[in-house]
Order: C-alpha cells, then sequence, then structure tokens
C-alpha cells in the first residue's frame, strides 16, 4: 500500500512538474536581436510584458543571418535587427517563411570619416567601404549617389551593386564589407558608409559624427524601417501580439528619442 501511495505522489509531482513548465514555454517569448539598439529596445519592452505575465528572453547576435534560422527552426519565437528588404531577399535565397508583423524603428545610414575627414576633400582613387549584403549595399551606394560621388545607372534603386555605377568621376574604389566590420575598417578606408546599429555600436553619433545622413524623409526612411519577424503562420499568436503592443509603446517611444538623439527614430 504504503509504495503504491508513493509511485501515486510520484506520478502527482511529475504531473505538476510538467504542467508549470508547459505554462512557462507559453508565456515566454524568446526574441533574437542585434545588441544596439535592438536589444537594448527590447530591455525596455521586457518589463511591459512582465506586467502582463510575459517573460522576454531576449538573445544577442552579431550577424545577420544566424537569428532568420533560428525563427525558421523554431528555436526562436522572433527576431528583431532587420528591415523588410532584406527579409524578402534573405526568403528567396535560404527558402525560409519569415513575415514581418510590425514595423519599430529606421535607423539612417551615415557616411562616416576614416583617413579622409570632409566629402570634398576625397582624393582621386579613394577608397569606401560599404556593406556588402544585396540591399544594404544598393542603399550605400544611393546615399554615396545622392552626395554626387557616384552616379547609379537609371531606375536601379534598390537593387543596385557596384556594377550599377555609371560615373565615378573621382576613381573612388567600393570595397565590400561584412556591415559589422564597417566600423572597425574606419581607420583603413577614407570613409564608410555604416548602418544605423553597427555606429552606434562603435560608439559613432550620427548627428555628429556622420559626414552625410540620410534624410529621414527619403525613400530609403520609409523602406528600410527595421521590423519585428515572425515564422510565418505566428503572425495571430498572443504572445507576439502582446510583444508587438509593448514595441510600439509610449515607453519605447521615449526611450528610443530620449537614448539615440536620431541615430535610431520610433515609426509607430
Amino acid at each position: 500500500m504504503k509504495k503504491t501511495l508513493a509511485v501515486i505522489a510520484t506520478i502527482v509531482i511529475f504531473a505538476a512538474l510538467l504542467t508549470g513548465c508547459g505554462k512557462t514555454e507559453k508565456n515566454t517569448i524568446k526574441v533574437g536581436a542585434s545588441v544596439t539598439p535592438h536589444a537594448e529596445i527590447l530591455e525596455v519592452a521586457r518589463e511591459i510584458l512582465a506586467k502582463k505575465g510575459y517573460t522576454l528572453e531576449i538573445v544577442e547576435y552579431n550577424d545577420y543571418v544566424l537569428p532568420n534560422i533560428a525563427t525558421d527552426t523554431g528555436e526562436l519565437d522572433a527576431n528583431y535587427f532587420q528591415h523588410l528588404p532584406y527579409l524578402k531577399n534573405f526568403n528567396e535565397e535560404n527558402g525560409t517563411k519569415l513575415v514581418s508583423v510590425a514595423a519599430i524603428h529606421y535607423e539612417p545610414f551615415g557616411i562616416y570619416p576614416g583617413k579622409t575627414k570632409a566629402l570634398d576633400q576625397l582624393p582621386d582613387g579613394a577608397v569606401i567601404a560599404v556593406p556588402n549584403d544585396g540591399t544594404n549595399e544598393a542603399r550605400a551606394l544611393m546615399l554615396l549617389e545622392a552626395q554626387g560621388l557616384i552616379k547609379l545607372k537609371e531606375g536601379v534603386s534598390f537593387t543596385a551593386t557596384v556594377l550599377d555605377i555609371e560615373s565615378n568621376p573621382k576613381n573612388l574604389v567600393i570595397k565590400e564589407l561584412e556591415a559589422a566590420q564597417l566600423a572597425r575598417a574606419l581607420e583603413d578606408v577614407d570613409i564608410a558608409v555604416i548602418n544605423g546599429n553597427y555606429a552606434i555600436e562603435a560608439g559613432l553619433n550620427v548627428s555628429k559624427d556622420a559626414l552625410a545622413v540620410e534624410d529621414k524623409e527619403s525613400e530609403a526612411a520609409q523602406t528600410y524601417a527595421n521590423i519585428l519577424v515572425v515564422k510565418e503562420g505566428n503572425e495571430n499568436n498572443e504572445a507576439v501580439k502582446a510583444l508587438v503592443e509593448a514595441l510600439r509603446s509610449e515607453e519605447v517611444r521615449m526611450f528610443i528619442n530620449d537614448t539615440y538623439e536620431g541615430a535610431v527614430i520610433p515609426i509607430f
């Protein structure tokens, strides 16, 4: 009899543990993010979500590939680091089925000084570093074109590559690098066009340090908003909806405006 009771007690305890684990998993949201500013913004959202009974687990990444793979395989519930053109390109190249559920902020691209400290001082044959991934390279080239440094072929827009440079009067050498390496390369190049999050991470301030910046009213600003991404089919998940609401809250808006001084702009 005692043995039977012990077995029953063990089964009850095990069942309780399983129930508890299930509840924890259901209320935990695991999100992959770039360190800056995405993970920092998510920290603000974490506090908001906690009040609603959700635990936000933030996993930091230093590249643009792994968080998408992890979201597609289900290791992550969502990710927050990219813009829509990059996401579309990634899906096409990798066969993933990821979708945007909300646009949160925009990070203006900036041109930062390396060996050369002003755009009008660029020598003939100057070396300019740009991101090597398709969508961000186009964006960088468009910013260089806006400064009159190069001219792109008509109509290429957000599909532009170095092969689409029609005119290059200063014979500029465009050096394609991984986005995360651009800030580190400044001492070796004349100037670099750097993604907003990596500029912030390197201690660069777009309003103080950049030689030129994307116009916040430009087509790029609307096109390259940073988005919250989930696997297709999870768009209406209650936890995802709660995360979107937290990220688009007034608390997050105030944090972005007060913290990044124009280097990150909320678009909600």
